[in-house]
């Protein structure tokens, strides 16, 4: 068996596999709002979630980044502060 069927690689060698489960996640959550939202389907004519009766109108990615912004957490600022050393 060839090597590059056996051991599937990118064009520039990386496995397709990410090191971190989260940001893996984080990209099918993406990819799947922008399917059911964003995208406007073909032979419906509009979104996935237009004709389930989700949504009333089709999004803008900005809409979802609005929303993704909205759900963030704000980092908390550190309640104290190191001093620098002045020599």
């Amino acid at each position: 068996m060839e090597k590059s069927l056996h051991y599937p690689a990118g064009r520039d060698g990386q496995r397709a596999f990410e090191k971190k489960p989260r940001r893996g996640a984080d990209m099918v959550a993406l990819y799947t709002v922008w399917y059911n939202f964003v995208r406007q389907h073909k032979t419906l004519r509009c979104s996935p979630a237009m004709a389930a009766g989700l949504s009333a109108t089709l999004w803008s990615m900005e809409d979802v980044v609005k929303l993704n912004d909205a759900q963030a957490t704000k980092p908390a600022r550190p309640n104290v502060y190191k001093t620098r050393n002045s020599n």
